[in-house]
C-alpha cells in the first residue's frame, strides 16, 4: 500500500506540473523564406513565410504574395480561427511544402497577424 501512495503521490505532481500548459504553438519550426525558395523547397519541407494572403481560390486554398512571388497555400478554418485577414494584413505563415497537380503549395499549420 505505501508504494501505491507513492506512486500516486508522483503521479499527481506530474500531473500538476505546468509544463504542458505553456505551449503556445507547434513543435515544428521551419526557416524563414522567401515564396521563391518554398516552391523550391521538397516536399515535406517545414517552412516560414511573412507576406499577404491576396486572394481566395476555392475551398481552403489561398494565394499568397511576398516580394518574390506567389504561391498557393492551403488554410484550413480551424487555423485563422475566425480572425478577419484582408489582403493588406501582414501575416506570417508557419506550413509544411507540398506538390499537388497545381504544383507547389504551403500546407499551412499556423498563421500569425503581424502588426
Amino acid at each position: 500500500m505505501k508504494n501505491f501512495a507513492k506512486i500516486a503521490c508522483l503521479v499527481g505532481l506530474v500531473l500538476a506540473t505546468p509544463v504542458s500548459a505553456q505551449f503556445t504553438g507547434p513543435s515544428v519550426t521551419g526557416a524563414q523564406v522567401t515564396v521563391a525558395q518554398a516552391a523550391a523547397a521538397r516536399a515535406g519541407t517545414y517552412v516560414t513565410l511573412v507576406g499577404n494572403i491576396v486572394a481566395h481560390q476555392r475551398e481552403d486554398y489561398f494565394t499568397f504574395r511576398d516580394a518574390s512571388g506567389e504561391i498557393r497555400v492551403e488554410i484550413d478554418n480551424k487555423v485563422f480561427r475566425k480572425r478577419p485577414v484582408r489582403p493588406e494584413t501582414k501575416v506570417r505563415l508557419l506550413g509544411e511544402v507540398d506538390t499537388g497537380r497545381s504544383g507547389p503549395y504551403v500546407w499551412v499549420k499556423s498563421l500569425e497577424i503581424l502588426p
